[in-house]
């Protein structure tokens, strides 16, 4: 049996740790938590009105999104986790007419999006009392997901696979059979390695002889704990950065921002709520009835690029070192999926098949060269 090593349990390590095939593979995961974005995060899974212009990112980000099907059923994920809940879009009247424009023209390849409608004022507020009456755009397909939620449901499931944990900082060394790795003094030795750390790919795989386009960015979420009944809100995405996902327990979630200087800096800052709260207060009706409510932060550390694209797939080239890394803002939707198919790949192979089927399609219809040997 070969062994496979993870390092970095976020939203691609665990997923691609739990579909890796067990009765082939031993699966350990490394990881020291710190600053994890996918533990900090909760999100909207609904790309579909993304106007980004790479159109590589967006077909990865749009099958995403039609993956989490699969995903819900596969890991039985309940509405804790994820929901469905359909997403509003707040913009100016005019805006949305061209927006809804775009997603009957998007759901032709994207039937997931479900329906479309351009609500009224009032509509819009009786879809998510908290909201003034404006008009709004609904898009029945969009889901939220908490990130926290997710990566301990399915360490749960990767433990009954046998899957061993290791919490420590990782240092690699590469052999003519494998790979070793020293963490926290013990000496661990893989057949193949899978990096998915985050931002600290760069410094994980620059002793190999490998040039990683990453750098750290970090996010606050605020989370308020309100006695709403917000089982059946939708999300909200507003302009700017304050989105707003209620979840069924009438916690909502108000984020995130985007940080590029403050990179491994966890501490919540008192501009990151006035950010956050001023940008969604002119869409609220009493914004009082929600900043007055007890308040957490969320902080994490996310990886972005260049050109602020993911980047992932085997870069030794011999399937024995795979990297993925620069999620970015859209890690919710794009990680699950990214795991799974380095997943497949790596199972694929081991059973030499080379048939993919809807949801196992190759890495190379994805991957962009944001890892290059130096």
């Amino acid at each position: 049996m070969k062994k496979i090593t993870i390092i970095g349990g976020g939203i691609i390590g665990m997923t691609l740790a739990v579909y890796l095939d067990h009765t082939q593979y031993e699966v350990t995961v490394i990881d020291h938590l710190t600053g994890q974005a996918t533990s900090a995060s909760a999100g909207i899974i609904s790309p579909w009105l993304s106007k980004r212009r790479n159109k590589k990112w967006y077909r990865l980000a749009q099958d995403g999104a039609a993956f989490f099907g699969k995903l819900v059923q596969d890991l039985a994920l309940d509405q804790t986790i994820y929901a469905p809940s359909g997403t509003l879009i707040l913009r100016p009247e005019g805006e949305l007419l061209n927006l809804a424009e775009l997603a009957e023209t998007r759901k032709e390849t994207a039937p997931e999006i479900g329906t479309i409608r351009l609500l009224t004022r009032l509509e819009t507020k009786q879809a998510l009392p908290l909201l003034k009456p404006q008009p709004s755009l609904s898009i029945s397909g969009g889901g939220r997901l908490d990130g926290r939620a997710y990566l301990l449901h399915l360490k749960k499931i990767a433990q009954k696979k046998n899957v061993k944990f290791i919490e420590g900082s990782a240092v690699i060394q590469q052999q003519s059979d494998g790979w070793q790795i020293k963490v926290n003094e013990q000496r661990i030795f893989s057949d193949i390695l899978c990096v998915t750390a985050g931002p600290g790919i760069e410094q994980l795989l620059a002793p190999l002889g490998y040039q990683v386009d990453v750098r750290p960015q970090k996010g606050q979420l605020l989370s308020f704990a309100t006695p709403f009944h917000t089982d059946n809100w939708p999300v909200a995405m507003l302009a700017g950065e304050g989105d707003l996902i209620p979840f069924a327990d009438g916690t909502i979630l108000l984020g995130a921002t985007h940080e590029n200087n403050a990179k491994w800096d966890l501490t919540p800052t008192e501009e990151a709520k006035l950010q956050l709260t001023a940008g969604i207060s002119d869409f609220l009706q009493d914004p009082n009835s929600l900043f007055s409510m007890p308040l957490s932060y969320r902080v994490g550390t996310r990886a972005y690029t260049s050109d602020f694209a993911p980047f992932f797939g085997d870069v030794s080239g011999q399937g024995t070192l795979f990297a993925a890394s620069g999620l970015g803002s859209s890690g919710l939707t794009t990680g699950p999926f990214i795991g799974y198919l380095i997943a497949q790949s790596l199972n694929s192979h081991m059973h030499h098949a080379s048939h993919f089927s809807q949801y196992s399609k190759p890495m190379t219809d994805y991957i962009t060269h944001s890892v290059d040997l130096t």
